[in-house]
C-alpha cells in the first residue's frame, strides 16, 4: 500500500569500508517506519562496535545514543513527496546519512544555536512516545555530546539544506582496536574490569557483574586471573576493602 502511494519510499543502508565504489554490504529497506527504524539500528549494530563507556555509575551504549538520533532523523524529518533516495552509509572514517528535506534555514546546525523545527510533527510525536527518539533538539545535542568519546573526534556535521546531510566521524584506529578487543572476549572483559576499577576501586564483584552483563562467578574468575597476572591487588576485607591497579 505504501509503495503504491509513494514508489520511492525506501532507505538504503550501505557498508563501504573496502569497496567504496559499490558496497561490502547492503540492505534495501522497504517497510513501515517502525520496522524501518529497527532495521537501520540493526544494520548499525552489525557493522559498528559499541565502545565500553560509563556515565556516573551506569553503563550506556554510546553507539545507540548517537545513531538512534541519526536513524530517527532520516525517518521523522524526511520530505516524503521528494523522490531523492534516503541513505545511511558506513565508511571507514565516517557515517553519512542523506534524505530529502524541506529546510527551515540553510546552514549547519550546532547545539548552542539550534532552534527545533518539526518537519513531520505527527511522526515525531509517535516516535517520541515510543521512546525511539528524544524530545526535539535533545537528540542532536546527544550526538555532539557523545561522539568525541565514541570515535575520538568531534568533527560532526548536521547540514540543513534541500538535502539534509549528517556526518558522524569514525577514527579507523579506534574502531579497529575496539573490534580487535571484541574478538578476544577474555581480554575485552579483563580490560573492562580494569576500567571499572579505575572508576571506583571499591566496586564489588556483583556490582561489576551487573554493569558488564556477566555473572558474579565469571567476574570473580576474571579478578583471579588479573591478580595472577599481577595487574591488580586486593587490600582489606571483602566488605570494606579495595582494589589497587598495579599494571593497566
Amino acid at each position: 500500500m505504501i509503495q503504491s502511494a509513494i514508489p520511492h519510499y525506501k532507505v538504503d543502508a550501505l557498508l563501504r569500508r573496502d569497496d567504496i565504489d559499490r558496497y561490502d554490504d547492503r540492505e534495501n529497506i522497504r517497510c513501515n517506519l517502525i520496522e524501518m527504524y529497527d532495521r537501520l539500528m540493526a544494520f548499525v549494530a552489525k557493522h559498528l562496535p559499541d565502545k565500553f563507556f560509563l556515565e556516573r555509575d551506569q553503563r550506556i551504549s554510546l553507539r545507540d545514543k548517537i545513531f538512534r538520533e541519526i536513524a530517527s532523523n532520516i525517518l521523522i524529518h524526511r520530505e516524503y513527496t521528494n523522490a531523492y533516495p534516503s541513505s545511511l552509509i558506513i565508511y571507514k572514517d565516517k557515517v553519512e546519512s542523506k534524505n530529502a528535506n524541506r529546510p527551515h534555514v540553510y546552514r549547519q546546525l550546532f547545539p548552542d544555536s539550534f532552534e527545533p523545527f518539526p518537519k513531520n510533527p505527527h511522526i515525531a510525536q509517535i516516535f517520541t512516545l515510543m521512546g525511539r527518539s528524544e524530545e526535539l533538539g535533545t537528540g542532536l545535542r546527544n550526538v555532539y555530546k557523545y561522539t568525541k568519546d565514541y570515535s575520538g573526534s568531534d568533527n560532526i556535521q548536521f547540514l540543513e539544506e534541500d538535502i539534509f546531510i549528517t556526518r558522524v566521524p569514525l577514527v579507523p584506529d579506534v574502531v579497529d582496536n575496539v573490534i580487535d578487543n571484541v574478538v578476544d572476549n577474555v581480554v575485552d572483559n579483563e580490560n573492562k574490569i580494569i576500567e571499572l576499577l579505575k572508576h571506583n576501586n571499591r566496586y564489588s564483584a556483583s556490582k561489576m557483574a551487573s554493569l558488564l552483563g556477566l555473572t558474579s562467578r565469571t567476574v570473580q574468575r576474571y579478578l583471579s586471573q588479573l591478580q595472577q597476572q599481577k595487574r591488580i591487588e586486593r587490600f582489606g576485607s571483602t566488605r570494606s576493602g579495595y582494589w589497587k591497579i598495579i599494571k593497566k
